[in-house]
């Protein structure tokens, strides 16, 4: 999905990555204690590449697009988040078992455009009704997109996208998350240096799927 749709298997790398630091950042949080363990963390890290996957069954007349959508194209892109929940679900069927990595992968997949207002999608929620591995994933992939180049626009520096985000606080993202980006945005800014745009694989999430249900079956 990330080579269709002009990212990169760096993309897939770097969001992994900003979400890792993230959750840990917020890990002694009280709001975030009880779900931030080492285990849960280490279970985000694996789970974050598959956060786009439901893009493979976007078409590419609209995945290639070379500019913004319209209203029509923008409803049939909106439905990644569902495709994805559902590719994600068929593994986890073909295995017969819960596997947690799935299970939270399929949050992800499905409720990483939602809003802390509730003016996202797919199901409009918002606030504490988001599971924290969505809201982590929000910020990861917003910041990604901002500093990326796109064919239609020109990356933004870090300082424009961390402003962004942070204007963002209450409206699009958790308040509190917010505020642990703007302390570790640094290491953000490093992680992008990191693994800079080059060409991905398009099969890169199709691949670490199959994998992924591989190593459980």
């Amino acid at each position: 999905a990330e080579t269709r749709d002009a990212e990169t298997g760096k993309h897939i790398l770097r969001t992994q990555r900003y979400v890792k630091a993230l959750a840990e950042k917020l890990r002694p949080h009280p709001r975030f204690a009880n779900f931030l363990t080492d285990q849960n963390i280490r279970t985000l890290f694996k789970s974050a590449p598959l956060h786009d996957i439901g893009k493979v069954g976007i078409p590419d007349r609209i995945l290639l697009k070379p500019g913004r959508y319209d209203a029509q194209e923008l409803e049939i892109m909106k439905n990644h988040t569902l495709l994805g929940r559902d590719a994600i679900q068929l593994a986890e069927d073909w295995l017969g078992k819960r596997v947690e990595f799935l299970t939270i992968a399929k949050e992800i997949a499905l409720y990483h455009q939602e809003w802390w207002d509730g003016s996202g999608y797919p199901e409009a929620l918002a606030g504490e009704s988001i599971p924290v591995s969505a809201r982590l994933m929000a910020i990861a992939d917003v910041y990604d997109a901002l500093i990326s180049r796109r064919v239609y626009k020109e990356r933004l520096s870090h300082e424009q996208a961390a402003q962004i985000i942070v204007e963002g606080r209450g409206s699009h993202f958790d308040p509190d998350m917010v505020d642990a980006f703007i302390e570790i945005q640094d290491e953000f800014r490093e992680i992008a240096q990191r693994y800079p745009d080059s060409d991905g694989d398009l099969q890169k999430k199709i691949e670490f799927l199959a994998q992924a249900v591989a190593d459980q079956a």
